[in-house]
């Protein structure tokens, strides 16, 4: 299936996806697949307990995989039975903020785990804005604490990015990047132990995440969150929509809609202030 250049992670979920049809519609010709069976896969994966987003995204797939077997394959096939079904209707989007004495009770909890790398990787996702993926591929040779820059060649949607450090956001690179205890076989700055071939990859940070939330008492809270809260503070410090976009990467103005309600309310307060009210 060609869809363009892919970055790792990117193909690593549609990987996840396609293992879901297979499961389901693997048995199928496609030019077995009716509109009654994709609605039927629809329904099954639903009551199974997953998410409409997911859903959506495995239906979208599908959907992809029908228009390049007709167009491109030439495969014979007259419609796409995808475009003929209803799709989930869309999650609503998370907007759970992080206030400040939740952010120091996080911090706190992290920072009592054994492995420093968990304080610093959630740092640097709330002064960053970057995704957990970005964080956990990050090699040395992609930080320059002189520039403070981070060049990002592994993101979701496989664009290359730079995204410009806070001098807090230093701080906690300059002490992962002098961790005592690094090993020679890597250049990751998070890394985790060899596995079974040898190789060292990412440190898994979630377990310990989970933990930490629990000791601290925090509730409703996902690691995702901590890009929303980094995103919504760019916009309440008065970025315009490219600024942000530019440390982001989110590809659109539309993907960044969900903040402008933020910036809403601090033109109530300079209305106030320019009129003397």
């Amino acid at each position: 299936m060609s869809r363009g250049t892919l970055s790792v992670h990117t193909a690593y979920a549609e990987k996840h996806k396609a293992k879901a049809l297979k499961a389901i519609l693997g048995a199928y010709s496609l030019a077995a697949i009716t509109p009654d069976l994709v609605a039927e896969y629809r329904d099954e994966r639903l009551e199974a307990g997953k998410s409409p987003s997911t859903v959506r995204l495995e239906l979208s797939l599908l959907s992809h995989l029908f228009t390049i077997a007709i167009k491109e394959w030439r495969a014979g096939l007259f419609y796409n039975p995808v475009s003929n079904i209803r799709k989930p209707a869309p999650a609503k989007g998370r907007d759970r903020r992080l206030d400040a004495e939740e952010e120091k009770k996080l911090f706190r909890a992290c920072d009592k785990h054994s492995n420093p790398m968990l304080g610093w990787i959630a740092r640097i996702a709330l002064y960053t804005g970057m995704r957990a993926g970005e964080i956990k591929s990050l090699t040395r040779r992609q930080v320059d604490l002189k520039k403070r820059t981070a060049h990002l060649t592994e993101t979701k949607n496989g664009s290359v990015r730079t995204v410009p450090l806070t001098r807090d956001a230093v701080d906690v690179f300059r002490q992962a990047l002098s961790n005592p205890v690094r090993p020679f076989d890597t250049d990751l700055i998070f890394w985790g132990e060899p596995g079974r071939d040898g190789k060292r990859r990412p440190y898994e940070f979630r377990p310990a995440w989970h933990r930490a939330l629990k000791k601290a008492g925090i509730k409703g809270l996902r690691f995702h969150d901590l890009r929303h809260e980094a995103v919504s503070r760019l916009v309440e410090i008065g970025l315009g929509d490219q600024e942000v976009a530019a440390i982001s990467g989110h590809k659109s103005m539309q993907m960044l809609k969900r903040y402008t309600h933020l910036r809403a309310e601090d033109l109530v307060e300079r209305l106030d202030q320019l009129l003397g009210q």
